[in-house]
């Protein structure tokens, strides 16, 4: 993937659209590009979590407790809450096609929160948004 559209595919994230273009170089030079194939578990739920992934293309499927939650595709993200707390995971995600992703570790994306701490605002915001839209009948 050419670097601009490695670029642009993060800048498109909302945990990452408020980064200028230096705070996203820097996180495209940590996240690593993987192909996997169809059938691959990427994460499974109540496992320790320390990384999250953007999708390039393809296809995944999410499972909580054996339910179908979503399929996700290109430009869409998951493991986003293990990467800021490194808990366990809350659904089981698995490549639906042979699928090609962005992978940021927990200790990459630390390691750049502390380079440039006021990340770590933009990072709280954009999962308190997330989560605020899980249930909207729930009290927050």
């Amino acid at each position: 993937m050419a670097r601009d559209e490695k670029l642009a595919l993060l800048h498109r994230i909302p945990l990452f659209s408020a980064f200028d273009r230096r705070r996203l170089e820097r996180l495209g030079m940590l996240a690593d590009e993987v192909d996997v194939p169809a059938g691959k578990v990427l994460m499974r739920q109540g496992e320790r979590g320390t990384e999250m992934m953007v999708i390039v293309s393809g296809s995944v499927s999410v499972d909580r407790d054996g339910n179908r939650l979503n399929t996700l595709g290109s430009g869409d993200f998951f493991g986003e809450i293990a990467l800021v707390d490194g808990g366990p995971r809350t659904a089981t995600v698995t490549a639906e096609e042979p699928t090609r992703l962005l992978v940021l570790s927990h200790r990459d994306f630390h390691s750049m929160m502390d380079e440039f701490p006021e990340i770590a605002n933009q990072v709280m915001n954009a999962l308190a948004n997330r989560v605020r839209h899980l249930d909207p009948e729930t009290p927050h």
